[in-house]
């Protein structure tokens, strides 16, 4: 009998003071339904943790949002519920979000008291003005001081969040905010292109930014710096110190099982998919049943491993392919071949993934490689 991977937990805590100006994740700003939120989502803990009884969890993480807005108090509840309801592995990595208008030092004891070992600041530029043109509502010095702090509660695996792309940005300045963040001596740092999306304040207003050459220069430079800084680029937008990859994001990568509960939350628990409505109001009351809720298809199961997959340095094992979906690796392993005469892909034995140029068209490359499924 094959013992199943552990699984993973997602917990969304949709509260922001402020919604910023390019974020479309679910959040509300009613401060005043935190308590009845906490109770409702360790209402679902429970619940949960009995439908996954016999099954380790190894990962938890509280993301939203803004996971630090709920408070201490809140948190620590939240975090003694998970561990009273569901099975955790040893070294259980347990993360939460943090944003630095919101960390001060009793959040950071009640973190520690609540198991947490793992945080990740949105900090996002190291410039002021950048950040208020994106809707911030801490500056830089907010978010230097948070991240001392939270070294100083005895925190060593701190991540960080940067944008690049921003109106006006130039790549001296990303540059510029990358050397900063580097200073506070994270282990993690995730670092996305500004993505305008239609229904954000952003998006409606669709102010010029860098062009797509501009961008790509700037991605390549920041690859090239956290290089030699000792980070591994281990997934398009992620890069890490070695051992400090996130545990729990890598799940979503390889397709292993996870658990989200929460307005918003997806999940992937014994082989289907399922996920809570876009609604703090009918979860809190338990009115909002999941939805979505699907068997998938192996083919559909084996364009996703590929498309996951190749969003990381580790890439597609072909022999992994073909024992997991019984397929015939031939006509991938052909476009591999291909790509890697213009160097956007690389061979390590029977391992494919892609460059860090490859990386910047992943796209269009993840769709030539999907087709060659349907042939």
């Amino acid at each position: 009998m094959i013992t199943p991977r552990p699984l993973g937990l997602y917990l969304h805590i949709p509260f922001c003071v402020k919604k910023c100006a390019y974020c479309d994740f679910y959040s509300v700003t009613d401060a005043s339904r935190m308590d009845a939120y906490t109770d409702a989502l360790i209402r679902s803990i429970r619940e949960y943790g009995e439908k996954s009884a016999g099954r380790t969890t190894d990962t938890v993480y509280l993301g939203g949002g803004t996971p630090s807005y709920l408070g201490g108090a809140r948190l620590e509840r939240i975090l003694h519920a998970v561990r009273g309801s569901f099975a955790l592995a040893e070294e259980t990595e347990i993360t939460v979000e943090c944003n630095p208008e919101s960390t001060d030092a009793a959040l950071l004891d009640a973190l520690r008291r609540g198991g947490a070992n793992r945080l990740s600041f949105g900090v996002q530029a190291a410039h002021d003005n950048e950040l208020r043109r994106i809707g911030r509502i801490h500056d830089f010095a907010k978010a230097k001081n948070a991240v001392l702090l939270a070294h100083e509660h005895g925190f060593s695996n701190i991540s960080l969040d940067l944008m690049y792309g921003l109106p006006g940005q130039t790549q001296d300045m990303f540059l510029d905010s990358l050397a900063q963040c580097l200073a506070l001596q994270p282990t993690h740092l995730s670092c996305y292109g500004l993505k305008l999306e239609p229904m954000t304040e952003m998006g409606r207003e669709a102010p010029v930014l860098p062009d797509d050459d501009a961008q790509a220069d700037t991605y390549l430079a920041l690859c090239r710096v956290l290089r030699q800084h000792g980070f591994e680029h281990y997934e398009i937008s992620n890069f890490a110190l070695p051992g400090f990859r996130s545990r729990h994001n890598s799940k979503y990568w390889d397709l292993s099982e996870y658990i989200g509960l929460g307005p918003g939350a997806h999940s992937l628990f014994d082989g289907r998919r399922f996920a809570f409505p876009r609604d703090i109001a009918g979860f809190t009351d338990g009115t909002a049943a999941v939805r979505n809720e699907e068997e998938v298809p192996d083919f559909e199961r084996q364009n996703e491993y590929l498309m996951l997959r190749l969003r990381t340095s580790d890439g597609v094992e072909l022999r992994d392919l073909e024992e997991r979906y019984h397929v015939d690796p031939a006509p991938y392993e052909a476009v591999f071949r291909a790509l890697a005469k213009p160097g956007l892909t690389e061979q390590n034995g029977t391992r494919w993934h892609l460059t860090d140029a490859g990386f910047l068209v992943s796209n269009s490359i993840i769709n030539m490689i999907t087709d060659a499924a349907s042939r």
